[in-house]
């Protein structure tokens, strides 16, 4: 039986420069797993809560040494003899110390970070990759990528309000051409921003993000990188956003802020606004077209173009079983973006993407935009067969190593890799 023997953690930095943590679980065989947690902009309030040191003459108040000795000094102790294949117990061992509903008291990021060097350093004591570990025989599924190749919103400093602008390959048989495909559109999208002057630029999650006139104006440029590419937009790659509407809520008019175009809309007619430029444009998926709490809005979207495509909830359901379940309950969405670090552990993590699998759902693993070298997200789509997944863009280590990752993957599964249908 391979036990804990010591639990080590750190404070390292992400993508952005900002600290995060980063733990070492050591079995008693002298195995070593080792994880790192991410952080995201826009973060919704419905997530579990990530500790901040809250210093501002340390790292601006984003220190986490509170977290790092969290780890040392409490789950060093409590969780030492573990059975390092007790993935269950221990993140629930984890959830009672820490004692409260969002894991505020120990903290999301501190308790992630140990739950997801504990899968790592189980796989490795049993000889296997993680997705093997996690995912057993039926992990074959390599995902189709949501590309994030033009940033607006909080990810960049211009006048677009859709925080991303995303391509997803489809139509082909691996994930290899898929992410060849991507790649060759980020470039042409480069020279085609260039030859119109604008600034090629990234934003905070590695995409382009200059200032344009419209949020028409961008999907027009996308569509030209992709027919320069040699592809065709709606055949072999289509397009998806992510709006990030809680960010254009304005709680005190009830409506959304679209500084865009200058207006402020109700849920109505945000919901036609996005209608409208579906009809329009390619896009087979919307992310977060409302705000969080506006459930009713939620569900007019989601009647009006959810038979056509793919409506997800990000911020709305915050990778949290019971705020899915109202989901359900409300005909809401069709789809839940993963994120980990929005609910705290693995085993949480696991259910959640259970859940939605058999409601109907698609289910889609994300980084967040600080991120880290780490390459779990990129093994777990695979080990839950997620069929999607987002990592960012094309221009940054943080998420090209993910996407490397995959390739491996791929290379590792041979004629038994499937490429995820969407």
């Amino acid at each position: 039986m391979s036990q804990i023997l010591q639990i080590k953690a750190r404070q390292i930095l992400d993508s952005r420069g900002n600290p995060t943590i980063e733990t070492d679980v050591i079995t008693s065989r002298g195995v070593l797993g080792r994880a790192s947690v991410p952080s995201g902009t826009s973060v919704g309030k419905y997530e579990a809560v990530e500790l901040r040191d809250n210093d501002k003459g340390f790292f601006l108040g984003k220190g986490v040494l509170r977290a790092v000795s969290n780890v040392n000094k409490v789950f060093a102790k409590e969780l030492k003899g573990a059975s390092i294949f007790d993935q269950s117990a221990i993140d629930a061992a984890m959830i009672q110390l820490d004692g409260t509903e969002n894991k505020s008291n120990i903290g999301a990021n501190t308790i992630l970070s140990v739950s997801l060097a504990v899968a790592r350093a189980a796989a490795l004591s049993t000889g296997q990759s993680l997705y093997r570990y996690i995912g057993g025989v039926n992990a074959d599924t390599l995902p189709v990528p949501m590309m994030n190749i033009l940033n607006g919103g909080s990810h960049a400093d211009n006048n677009l309000d859709i925080q991303e602008f995303m391509i997803m390959p489809v139509g082909v048989q691996q994930f290899s051409t898929a992410l060849r495909m991507g790649a060759e559109v980020f470039q042409h999208l480069k020279m085609v921003l260039k030859k119109n002057k604008y600034s090629v630029n990234i934003g905070d999650d590695g995409g382009f993000a200059p200032n344009l006139k419209s949020h028409e104006e961008a999907f027009d440029l996308i569509l030209k990188a992709i027919e320069n590419a040699g592809y065709k937009a709606g055949e072999n790659i289509v397009l998806a956003v992510d709006a990030a509407a809680s960010e254009l809520y304005d709680k005190k008019k009830k409506k959304y802020h679209i500084k865009s175009i200058k207006k402020y809309l109700s849920s109505e007619e945000l919901v036609d606004y996005w209608d409208n430029l579906t009809e329009t444009y390619p896009i087979a998926s919307i992310e977060d077209g409302l705000n969080e709490d506006d459930w009713a809005g939620w569900k007019l979207l989601n009647e009006r173009i959810g038979d056509q495509i793919q409506i997800i909830g990000d911020d709305l359901f915050a990778t949290n079983p019971q705020r899915l379940i109202k989901g359900f309950e409300n005909y809401a969405a069709n789809a839940i973006l993963i994120k980990p670090n929005q609910i705290g552990t693995l085993t949480e993590t696991i259910n959640t993407v259970s859940l939605a699998k058999r409601n109907g759902y698609n289910t889609i693993l994300s980084h967040r935009s600080g991120e880290t070298e780490d390459t779990f997200i990129a093994e777990l789509a695979v080990a839950l067969n997620s069929g999607l997944i987002k990592t960012g863009s094309l221009s940054r280590t943080d998420g090209l190593v993910k996407y490397n990752e995959l390739l491996r993957i791929e290379e590792n599964l041979g004629a038994s890799a499937r490429y995820g249908i969407f």
